[in-house]
C-alpha cells in the first residue's frame, strides 16, 4: 500500500497536466482587475470630456453674447443639454461663478462646490454675474456613479457618502461690456 502511494505521488509530481489551469487561475483575477479598471477609466474620460466640452461651449456662448448675461439656471440648462453622457445632470451638476481680479489675484477655493446626494440640498455657493470687462471663472462639478464601484479603479476613487465621484471643469472668460 505504501509503495502504491509513493508511486502515485511520484507520478503526480512529475505530471504536467493542468499546468495551464494553474496559470489561468493565478493570472485571471489580475487580468480581470485591469480590464474592469480600463473600462472604468474609459467612462471617466468620456464623462469628463463631455463635461469639459459642454462648459467650453457654454462659456463661448456667454463670451459671444450680445450684452445678455445668462443666469444660473440658464447656464446649467445649457451645460446639461450639451453634456449628453452625464446622468441626472440637473441634480448632479453644481455651478460656481467667481469674479477674479487679474491685477490683484486672490486664489479661489481649491475645493469645488459639489452636490452630495447623502446630504440635504444646499443653495448655490457663489454665483455672481460680473460687471463689464471683469474676469469671471466658471467652475462646474458633476457627480458620477462608478460603473464598477467595488472593483479596480471604481473601488479606489475618492467618493462621497452616496458612492459618487466628482468631475470638475473650469473655464475663465471676460464679461463683455454692455
Amino acid at each position: 500500500m505504501i509503495r502504491f502511494a509513493k508511486t502515485a505521488l511520484r507520478r503526480f509530481r512529475r505530471s504536467e497536466d493542468g499546468h495551464a489551469t494553474v496559470e489561468f487561475a493565478i493570472t485571471f483575477p489580475a487580468m480581470l482587475f485591469f480590464l474592469l479598471s480600463g473600462i472604468e477609466l474609459g467612462f471617466v474620460t468620456l464623462h469628463h470630456a463631455s463635461l469639459e466640452r459642454a462648459v467650453d461651449m457654454t462659456v463661448r456662448d456667454i463670451r459671444l453674447g450680445t450684452g445678455t448675461a445668462p443666469q444660473h439656471d440658464e447656464i446649467k440648462r445649457l451645460i446639461c443639454l450639451r453634456a449628453g453622457f452625464i446622468e441626472n445632470c440637473n441634480t448632479n451638476l453644481r455651478l460656481e461663478m467667481i469674479s477674479a481680479d487679474p491685477r490683484n489675484w486672490n486664489n479661489i477655493d481649491p475645493t469645488p462646490d459639489c452636490t452630495d446626494q447623502s446630504q440635504p440640498v444646499q443653495p448655490v455657493r457663489s454665483f455672481e454675474n460680473g460687471q463689464s470687462n471683469e474676469l469671471m471663472i466658471l467652475r462646474a462639478c458633476a457627480k458620477i456613479n462608478p460603473v464598477f464601484p467595488t472593483t479596480g479603479l471604481g473601488q479606489n476613487m475618492v467618493k462621497d457618502d452616496a458612492g459618487q465621484y466628482a468631475l470638475v471643469s473650469s473655464s475663465a472668460f471676460v464679461q463683455e461690456p454692455r
